[in-house]
């Protein structure tokens, strides 16, 4: 299980550092700050599923929540979201070293 979570840690990663190069290009090309939000930078890619995910949020979870979290979470920058995922996925998944030391019994 620590292995998936750390792979999805990775996963996370890969993706925020994408989603800021990407903005920090746009941002050289426009001579201004350019931020992508979350949910912009969903609809790029599959706007399927995030269409399916509000709906089923709005329907199953409440529609309170859709209308205060969901839509803050997609308003703030895609890099900055995939980087608090990527540091949730890894802090699950971590593992504490022995508190005695490597080459204990």
């Amino acid at each position: 299980m620590r292995f998936l979570l750390r792979l999805a840690s990775l996963v996370a990663l890969a993706a925020a550092v994408i989603a800021g190069t990407i903005d920090s290009i746009q941002s050289v090309a426009a001579s201004a700050v350019v931020m992508t939000p979350m949910s912009e930078a969903w609809q790029d890619v599959s706007p399927d599923t995030l269409i399916s995910l509000q709906s089923a949020l709005s329907y199953y979870i409440h529609p309170r929540f859709y209308a205060f979290i969901f839509q803050w979470l997609m308003l703030q920058p895609a890099f900055a979201v995939f980087l608090v995922i990527a540091l949730l996925f890894w802090m699950i998944g971590y593992k504490k070293p022995p508190i005695a030391g490597r080459f204990t019994a």
